[in-house]
């Protein structure tokens, strides 16, 4: 009998998952606010239907988890506890690509006492990191090796050819995510000691690494490293860093946002005025004539320095009407950065992924290890960062009901029962992490 997949979700992800599952006779149901948007994925293919649905409908989503095989869940995380909870009062499997929160953590207990399997972090970052770097971490430790320092850097990015704009970056996913993300503190292990990061100070700490078939790309900090210790299984390391790709533009113009407070999501009254206006409020002044100059003045950098160009190009220093009443200056900001960045039908976007480990060994020389992923999307087709956040999802949905992932409770992607299986098919679907081992000390990453 056919198995049978519930999708709750129809966002820019989700059609490498379906298309994935459709492939391998796995009937689908996608339930989403918006009906046409699954449809539009589905193309009338038999193998699946539609539900027009919202969260608030909980009724009909019990009957659906109940109904069906196994549960995706493509809802934003907040929404990810409600749905394991049907899962397990029916004894589904359920598989999501969102960091695991508090309200997920306790549900392990009653997830394992129902007998299924809540799977979390399954797409590229987090979810392709996690599973290539346990691959290498748990080989090192087989050979008593110990992990001395590692760094873990992914970007989902324009192509070169693509990033033509004075940010050297365009949205091909969640784009008001990718700009709040800039607005985070971080936190990581730099022999043996703490490094705090403010959110004020995020893109000042920032180092240059070059990327075969890319070239340079700028690096910052991401989030809390030091957690990934424990996840990882590597209490031994001196230094911890995960973080963030971006071209050389990105870093420099969003840390003048942030001084200029364009991040802020206060609300402010806006009516009759310009962009240049809103420009001269920001640093409190009354005229708004010779404004980039004026700016330029506040932060005390160069008239012609990059993140002012950037700027420039946005249409922040513009004498033209905003037509808006109170709104935040991060929502003006972020309006027009989705509207001047978007990533064209006819353009490739690019996920570019690098592990480097130091490594003691008792017996022999240390070694650095690199693992490096590079994918890129298709013009008119489907994304590099659709297919590398939706198809470890799918893999892992096929490998669950197929019973060759036989686990039970909430668990992350850092296991060899997950992670050896569904590296194998994504690499039989075109997304291989590229190893090297025995590469000299040099090779190693300097922080600054």
């Amino acid at each position: 009998m056919m198995k049978s997949v519930l999708i709750l979700g129809a966002g820019m992800v989700v059609k490498p998952m379906v298309d994935y599952l459709l492939n391998n006779q796995i009937f689908l149901t996608i339930a989403t606010r918006t009906q046409a948007k699954a449809d539009s994925i589905l193309q009338n293919h038999s193998g699946g239907q539609s539900i027009e649905w919202t969260v608030d409908d909980e009724d009909k989503l019990n009957e659906m988890v109940r109904d069906h095989d196994m549960v995706v869940s493509m809802l934003p995380y907040t929404y990810h506890p409600m749905v394991a909870k049907k899962c397990i009062k029916y004894q589904k499997h359920m598989v999501t690509t969102s960091y695991v929160q508090p309200g997920m953590l306790s549900l392990r207990e009653p997830a394992e006492e129902a007998g299924i399997l809540l799977l979390n972090e399954m797409g590229v970052d987090p979810g392709i990191d996690h599973m290539s770097a346990k691959k290498v971490i748990d080989q090192v430790h087989q050979q008593e090796g110990s992990i001395k320092e590692f760094y873990s850097i992914t970007g989902a990015l324009a192509a070169p050819e693509a990033a033509d704009n004075p940010l050297r970056y365009k949205f091909s996913w969640s784009p008001k995510g990718v700009i709040k993300a800039g607005t985070n503190p971080a936190k990581y292990l730099k022999n043996d000691k703490e490094v705090n990061i403010q959110s004020k100070n995020l893109f000042k700490h920032t180092f240059m690494l070059n990327f075969p078939e890319v070239g340079e790309l700028e690096v910052y900090a991401n989030r809390d490293s030091k957690k990934y210790m424990d996840i990882y299984g590597i209490s031994e390391a001196s230094t911890m860093f995960r973080g963030t790709f971006r071209y050389k533009g990105w870093c420099e113009t969003i840390d003048v946002m942030k001084q200029l407070n364009l991040l802020s999501e206060e609300p402010v009254d806006l009516n009759g005025k310009t962009y240049a206006d809103l420009m001269a409020h920001q640093i409190k002044e009354t005229d708004s004539s010779h404004i980039r100059k004026k700016v330029a003045a506040h932060l005390n950098i160069s008239k012609d320095a990059h993140a002012l160009d950037a700027l420039e190009w946005l249409g922040l220093f513009d004498h033209q009407p905003m037509k808006r009443n109170q709104d935040s200056p991060f929502e003006v900001t972020s309006d027009l950065m989705l509207e001047k960045m978007k990533l064209d039908s006819n353009e490739r976007d690019m996920v570019a992924m690098q592990h480097t480990f130091l490594v003691d060994y008792p017996n022999k020389d240390q070694e650095v290890i690199k693992a490096r992923l590079l994918v890129f999307g298709e013009p008119a087709g489907d994304t590099a960062i659709a297919r590398t956040v939706a198809l470890p999802a799918a893999v892992a949905v096929k490998m669950i009901l197929e019973g060759k992932i036989d686990l039970k409770g909430l668990y992350r992607p850092v296991v060899p029962e997950i992670y050896e299986p569904v590296l194998g098919e994504l690499e039989n679907n075109g997304i291989k992490v590229e190893e090297q081992f025995g590469l000299p000390v040099e090779e190693n990453i300097k922080l600054p």
